[in-house]
């Protein structure tokens, strides 16, 4: 009774590390509205995954430890070391910015004359940006993508960002 009851606190404890860590990533996507409630959701969950992460791995060990010596078959120590993994993909995805790896600057972007940008619609929205009598401007559509640019402008460096 006590090895079933052990493999349910296991159980539960990574689908519960599990969903502190992938719920924000689902809650907030690029492009899909989002409600304060769910942000604040999300932030709260994000803040605390990595402490939760870490406390269930701890768990996690323990209960572990107890069902691989508790184990007398291969099959049950195989399916602890299956348990096991996505708890600690959990436990490092939660201190990643996944965020970070969707949105990459660009780094070797290049710029052309209004009248020469065919992708650049007449009613598309633009960051633009004036220094020392020279211009430019950054189409909304792709900033919301890549989020950052770094250009010179007037012989200023300057990075746009959306």
């Amino acid at each position: 009774m006590r090895y079933r009851l052990a493999w349910c606190a296991l159980l539960v404890n990574v689908l519960l590390a599990l969903t502190i860590v992938v719920v924000p990533v689902f809650i907030i996507q690029p492009f899909k509205p989002q409600t304060q409630r769910g942000l604040a959701i999300s932030y709260a969950m994000r803040s605390w995954s990595p402490l939760a992460t870490i406390g269930a791995l701890i768990i996690a060990l323990v209960l572990t430890v107890w069902l691989w010596r508790a184990s007398r078959r291969w099959i049950g120590k195989i399916a602890l070391v299956i348990v096991l993994l996505p708890l600690l993909a959990a436990t490092w995805f939660a201190r990643q910015n996944h965020f970070e790896w969707m949105f990459n600057p660009l780094d070797h972007s290049t710029y052309a004359k209004a009248a020469e940008a065919p992708f650049v619609g007449e009613s598309d929205m633009v960051l633009a940006v004036n220094i020392n009598g020279e211009s430019a401007a950054y189409p909304v559509r792709l900033m919301a993508y890549h989020h950052v640019v770094q250009d010179q402008v007037g012989g200023t460096p300057i990075v746009a960002t959306y």
